[in-house]
This record gives C-alpha cells, structure tokens and sequence, in this order.
C-alpha cells in the first residue's frame, strides 16, 4: 500500500499539474482572444447578376480587380471537394486544423532527402495564408500559420473552411475561387465538371502562375496528371478512369466572364448598392439570342446604326430578354446609352391602337370600306409614306398596309384625348411638346415613347386588352399592379391581333405566326416592329442614337427581318394566338349592315347633314359605367333594354362591335348578355353618327 505521504505527495503534484494546465489553457484562450485571425463574417466578392434561374448573366471585378464569385459547397462538383481533401489533407475531417503525423512526415523526408519532398500543410493552414498572406517563408510565419489554422478551426465549421478556401484560393492571373477558374477555364459552373476538369482545379493553386492552363499548357497537364495518379492511389478513381481522364486536353485559352445584359445589370448595381446577388426576371438563354441578333444586325445595318430589343411574358409583364445598344462597348455606336428607355417618335406602331378604339366603338367592322384620299382636317393634310393613295380599302387592308389617311380619319372620329387617356391606364404617358393637347398628330408618330413603353402597350393586344407593368427585377421595388390595365376591350384586341397576323412577314424571314406592326419615324431617324404571339412580346428599334436620319432606314425593310429573327432566336416555344371571344365575328363584307358598309362622318356626307334636324343619338340606359345585374353567370339570365334619344332612325345597336339585330326604328331594344364583365354597347344612327357606353354585367 502507498503510504500517506506518498499520496499526499501525489495529490499535491496532480493539482499542480492541473492548475499549470488551466493557466497555460487560460492563458492560450486570452491570447486567441487577444489576437484573433482575420475572419471578416463576410468575404468581399464579386457582384453577380444573375438570371431568373439562376445563371449567371454578369459578374464585375472586386475592388481589388479580383474575379472572386462567392461559392457553396452545394454550387461545387462533389467529386472535385473529395479530390481536394485527398489531395492536400486526407485528415481534414478528423483534424483541429494541424495534422502533426503530416507535419512529422514532411520533416522527416526534409531531413532525408534535404529538400522539401511533401508539405504538411492542412487546408486550415492553407486557408490562413490566404486570408494572411506571409511576406517570406519562415519558421515565425510557418508557427504562425499553425496557430491561425486552430483558431479558424475554433471559428468556423469545416464546411466554413471549405467554402473559404474554395472561394479565396489563387487560380492563376486575377482569378480567385473556383467558380472564377470554372467560367474562366470551361465556361460552365463547378457544379458539374469531368474528372480531367475537377483534377486540374485541385492542381492549380499549389502553383498558379506556373500552371496556368492558358500560359503553361504543358505544366498544367502534368500537375493534373499528377493529381489523378494520386486519386488512383486513394481509392477515389480507377485506373481505367484516371487513364481516360489523362486523354483529355488541358484548355488552352481564357475565356472571358459572362458578360450579358449590361444595362440591366448596372441599373440594378445603381438602384440596389451594397448587395452581392442580383436577381433579374431575365432569362439567360433568350438574352444571349437576342444579344447575339442585335449584334449582327447593326453590323449589316451600318456604322453608327444600333439596335435595341425588349422581349416580354405578356402575362406578366416580366422581361425575359432586353437589349439596350448592338454592342456595349462600342464607341461609335454610343453603345452605353439604353435605347430601350430613350424618348423618340413611335412611327406608325400606335395605330393599331386607334383602329381598336373604332371596333370599340362599334363605327368599323373588318371589311368596311374606308376611304384613302387627300384630305383636310382643320388644316391638317396627313399624306401617306409612300405619297401615293388607294382609293376605297377596307379597314383590314388599310390598318395592314398602314395607311396614313384611314387612320387619321378613324382617330378624328375616336378622339386624340380618348386613344392617350387608355394608353395612362395602360401604365403609359406619351410625352407632348410643352403645354400642347393630344392632337390628330400622334396617329402618325407625332409623340415620344420608348420601346419599353412599345411594348408595354402591346403586352395588351397580346392579352386580351389588359396591360402588364414590365419589370425585369433591377427596379428599386416591385412595381404595383395597374389599377384597371384597360388598352382595349378584348374584342377589339382580338380583331386587331386577326388583321396584324395576316400582315406579310418580310422576305426570307422564319415562320412564325405572330401578329405585328412596323413604323418609321419622319426623317427616317428610327425603324420600329413590334410582334406578338399567345403569350411573348417583342419589340425592336433601330437607328442612330443621336437621331441623325438614315436614307432608306424603314420599319418594314430594316426592323421587322430583326423582329422574326428574334423570335426564332430566342428560344421560347411558339405559342398560337388567341381565340376570338365568344359573339366576336370577323364578318364578310356582303353580310355588313349598312351603317358599317362605309366608314363616314357627318362633315363627308353634307346633303344629308342639311336634312338632320334631330339631335344626336345618346344612349339614356344603362348609363355609361352601371353596374347591371341581370344573373348572367346562370341559366336564367335576363336581357337587359335599350334605350336612346336623339338620333334619326333606323338604328343599329351592336355589343362589343357585334351588331344586335336587324335595323330597328324604335328607340328601344334588347341585349341578352353572354356572361358576365365590361361590355360596350353602341348605336349607329341613319346619319352614321354614334354613341356608346361601357357597363359591366354581373
């Protein structure tokens, strides 16, 4: 037995002992935090715009200069991250960031051989080299480098410390972390790499400069030959599979960084500053078709001519691809300034609009006749493009061949104010000289708009007359909802989407059934067309951003081969255009009655004004905006009755431009909804003249 002093003894040494320890510890402590390792809860990185799925659309340098995309181990091939452990630390998982039977072994073979033979350096040790770089190779740095590994491991997880090394290590000229290198070396994300691929991205930050694939070709090879002899060694590859990596060639070049949407890209960096991550409603692949169109386009164009595009969801109103200029960098074509988004003259592209007001109104069918002649309108004498007149066209032809007569003539009789009042519900302000009213003017252009205001509107005809705020996710905040959207009622949007897709595509251009309009503004100073189908909109403007005239430059010859090629580059699936809404007709010419055979006014028919001594007709029920309840989403549905004053019979009464019944002389009438919503009912009196009113049915 051990006598009492003896153990006495030892209880004294073993509290000695342990208290020493506590100090040391203690001591230890106070001195991690007294000197804590340069971890910033945040790594500085690259800003990243990216598209709605995520791809990366742009990246811009840190302010270091670096490419540094910040990276997680999910955005990383799985293989590369095992590669990586058992190629620098084998032990990382089991460690507290200083492996000392690596470390023994690397003395030992420096010992034997008297030269540096294997480091023993953990990717803890590694990592704080990175976030501290040593000035020169010492044993103080080396002790140094070991005490930073134990704190970060004290800090972060290993996962932490693997996504730190895997976005700070050096992968050869300013390229830092391995999406950088991925993009750079392959073009494509580190979420999916070949073995010869993951095999080099764990060789290169050993010696980046050295084995730099697009310098040192040779070096690179070798380093990831050596690599994948080493997953053989470990278990991690076969040797079948490591020899059919090793036939890969090493990429010889350097690719530049995705540099997509620039526009878009720095509105969003000026309206959201201090953020890392930019969502755009972009899509990648419909930006790099239309980029690429633009591109090609200005080049057959001409010098200084640019090309601006905006593709939208008609549905929604999210852009799914925007071009602001053919080239970004290119001086001569001022490519930095967003043509999307500059004020110029529409040309002809509002005209659809105009005719849809006159379907509205129950004062046009397709096929009534319309007149293209000279004419004065208190002084002015629109004249068409081409100098030359048709004579008597129907609406169709003459909305199709865009005449510029018939359309003056339909937007005297709809009214200047009411075509820019549904263009403000439509989310829409056309800018007007300085205290100047709407006038005739604007049907042909005589008004600034942008292209994203183009298409906007059109948004409209392609869904069902209801409008969408376009966004493409760089605004400050999500645009609200349009409180009523309204361009056209949907009738009228259908009959103007059937004309539209019988226009003539231009020669040589891709098949698709869309339906689209072109315009040029005076001067030949801008080409525009603008095209939709089921569900996509897309507008083109081309021409010089000074506004200087370009002889020859026309929305038909010059925009809308851009316009078909756009839609075929883009990627998106064609989708069919709207059916008509139930009781819209596209009604033959024989079957017009006889108030919609001819388009007129009272001022073009003079014998029978003279005669007119009743007042014009107005309709006295429903007042125009009621709210009528007739039960019309059941079986039972009542009809609803007309009445008007004024006017000189017969009448024609027509809902939503479909006419009623057969000529009456009585003031009075009935309607029998066909469901519920905004209808509008006019009456045509035996002078032409028209009144109308909007109601909605429940």
């Amino acid at each position: 037995m051990l006598s009492a002093k003896v153990i006495r003894k030892t209880a004294v040494w073993t509290a000695s002992a342990a208290a020493l320890a506590a100090l040391a510890f203690g001591g230890l402590l106070a001195l991690d935090r007294a000197f804590p390792p340069p971890l910033p809860e945040k790594l500085t990185v690259s800003a990243e715009v990216l598209d709605r799925d995520d791809q990366l659309l742009r990246a811009y340098a840190t302010p270091s200069g670096h490419w540094r995309l910040g990276v997680g181990l999910d955005q990383v091939d799985p293989q590369l991250v095992k590669m990586l452990v058992a190629y620098e630390d084998k032990r990382f998982w089991d460690h507290e960031g200083v492996d000392l039977l690596a470390l023994g072994r690397a003395a030992q073979q420096f010992v034997t051989n008297g030269r540096i033979v294997s480091g023993g350096s953990t990717l803890s040790m590694q990592l704080a080299r990175l976030i501290e770089p040593r000035e020169q190779r010492s044993l103080a740095s080396k002790l140094k480098q070991l005490a930073r590994a134990m704190q970060i491991e004290r800090r972060l997880s290993k996962k932490q410390i693997l996504e730190r090394y895997l976005t700070l290590a050096p992968y050869g000229g300013n390229l830092e972390g391995v999406r950088a290198a991925a993009l750079a070396y392959f073009g494509k994300e580190p979420k999916r790499l070949t073995v010869s691929e993951a095999a080099l991205l764990v060789a290169l930050p050993q010696l980046p400069e050295r084995r730099r694939p697009d310098r040192n070709p040779d070096n690179a090879q070798a380093a990831r030959d050596r690599v994948l002899g080493r997953m053989v060694t470990a278990g991690l590859l076969g040797e079948s599979e490591a020899a059919r990596a090793a036939l890969d060639d090493v990429t010889a070049t350097r690719l530049a960084l995705p540099a997509l949407a620039p526009h878009a890209a720095d509105t969003a960096l000026r309206n959201q500053p201090g953020t890392d991550r930019h969502q755009l409603t972009l899509r990648r692949s419909v930006q790099e078709g239309l980029e690429a169109v633009a591109r090609e386009a200005a080049a057959r164009l001409g010098p200084r001519i640019s090309v601006a595009m905006v593709m939208a969801d008609a549905m929604t109103g999210e852009i799914l691809g925007e071009v602001g200029s053919a080239s970004f960098l290119d001086a001569s074509r001022s490519g930095w300034i967003d043509m999307t988004r500059t004020v110029r003259s529409p040309g002809s592209t509002l005209k659809p609009f105009i005719y849809g007001l006159a379907f509205e109104q129950g004062l046009v069918a397709q096929e009534t006749l319309i007149e293209d002649r000279p004419a004065d309108f208190a002084g002015y004498r629109p004249k068409n493009f081409d100098m030359s007149y048709q004579g008597d066209v129907s609406v169709r032809q003459a909305l199709q061949l865009s005449l510029n007569v018939p359309t003056i003539r339909l937007l005297d009789a709809v009214g200047p104010q009411r075509l820019t009042a549904r263009f403000r519900q439509a989310g829409v302000t056309p800018q007007l000289p300085p205290n100047e009213v709407p006038g005739l003017a604007i049907g042909l252009g005589g008004v600034g708009v942008s292209l994203r205001d183009l298409v906007q509107l059109y948004t409209g005809l392609a869904n069902g007359g209801r409008a969408k705020i376009l966004r493409d996710g760089s605004e400050t905040a999500t645009p609200p909802p349009l409180a009523n959207g309204t361009v056209l009622e949907e009738q009228a949007a259908w009959q103007i989407g059937d004309i539209l897709s019988g226009v003539r595509p231009p020669e040589g251009a891709a098949k698709r059934a869309i339906a689209y309009k072109t315009g040029t503004s005076y001067g030949y100073r801008d080409a525009w067309s603008i095209g939709y189908d089921g569900r996509y909109v897309l507008g083109v403007w081309a021409g010089r951003p000074d506004a200087g005239a370009v002889p020859g430059l026309s929305g038909y010859v010059s925009a809308a081969p851009i316009l078909f090629e756009g839609f075929a580059r883009s990627g998106l699936p064609a989708m069919p255009l709207p059916r008509p809404p139930a009781g819209t007709l596209r009604t033959a010419r024989a079957d017009l009655p006889v108030t919609l055979e001819r388009f007129s006014t009272s001022s073009e028919l003079p014998t029978v004004a003279a005669a007119i001594t009743e007042p014009a007709p107005q309709i006295v029920f429903p007042p125009d905006g009621a709210r009528v309840e007739l039960g019309a989403a059941t079986d039972a549905a009542s009809p609803l009755v007309l009445k008007l004053q004024g006017g000189r019979a017969p009448f024609r009464w027509l809902a939503n431009g479909k006419p009623l019944a057969a000529l009456a002389r009585r003031r009075e009438a009935t309607w029998q909804p066909d469901g519920t919503g905004y209808s509008t009912l006019t009456v045509i009196d035996a002078a032409g003249r028209a009144a109308s009113v909007r109601v909605f049915v429940e």
